[in-house]
């Protein structure tokens, strides 16, 4: 899943793809790079973020969408809101990528379920402004698998069947360093749950943290197509990356060390 962010805010590439034309440019690139999905943000979630309002998140997106599904690419559109969802469907998205786990709009899960798209439910435990609030486990392994358990049973409650749900461990969000270790960690039982996994480890802190803060791009790019390789042995579906090539490239070594063991 190649990152289109439609944002001037981002944590690693905020403004550079704010213009619509530049997004979707940036979109066939991913796509001729490798990546089966695309999905598009106009809302940035990294720490601190404040939230941006809706008709500017639509402003943002719907465009970038319209052109890339028109160009025959499978994309996401990553929001936190029901009318936003809607209307990129709309548009032409067939996912809808959540962090939320549909807790921040109340009105998210019923609107997907209406409007036959997938959906990422991810574990979330509060808005990005105060993004470490509930970064607080007493077993974080147990606590995010029931979390994640309660979002799938509001989604199929609300019409969206198991098949349409995938679950996101939210790493980053709400955890801080060594907790996203741990939750990687339980992948294999988080992917036993039932419905596909996505990961999405992509330049996060808790790699620069682990490999130094002023470690460049690169090297990011080279410790998060290491963990999508780990994730994909683990049983993960997708993994949500900014460098395609490198992450393609990893993936493809895991599964020929896969296939000849």
């Amino acid at each position: 899943m190649g990152i289109v962010n439609v944002t001037p805010d981002s944590f690693s590439d905020g403004g550079r793809y704010l213009d619509a034309d530049a997004a979707i440019a940036h979109g066939v690139r991913l796509r001729a790079e490798g990546a089966d999905l695309l999905d598009v943000g106009g809302e940035s979630t990294r720490p601190g973020a404040e939230r941006v309002g809706v008709v500017e998140e639509q402003d943002r997106v719907l465009p970038v969408i319209a052109s890339l599904a028109a160009e025959g690419a499978v994309v996401s559109i990553d929001t936190m809101n029901a009318a936003t969802a809607v209307a990129a469907v709309a548009a032409g998205a067939r996912i809808v990528n959540d962090v939320s786990g549909g807790l921040a709009d109340p009105d998210m899960l019923s609107a997907v379920a209406a409007s036959g798209a997938d959906i990422v439910l991810g574990h979330w435990r509060g808005p990005s402004r105060d993004m470490y609030a509930g970064a607080s486990y007493s077993d974080i392994v147990r606590e995010v698998t029931t979390e994640l358990l309660g979002r799938m049973d509001a989604a199929a409650a609300a019409g969206i069947a198991p098949s349409r749900q995938i679950l996101d461990p939210g790493i980053g969000f709400g955890k801080r360093g060594a907790q996203n270790w741990d939750t990687l960690r339980a992948l294999p039982q988080l992917t036993g749950l039932g419905p596909r996994v996505l990961v999405g480890t992509s330049r996060k802190r808790f790699l620069t943290e682990l490999l130094g803060d002023d470690i460049d791009l690169a090297r990011r790019d080279l410790a998060t197509a290491v963990t999508s390789a780990l994730a994909a042995r683990d049983g993960a579906w997708a993994v949500r990356v900014h460098d395609v090539t490198a992450t393609r490239d990893a993936l493809r070594v895991e599964s020929a060390w896969r296939e000849d063991a």
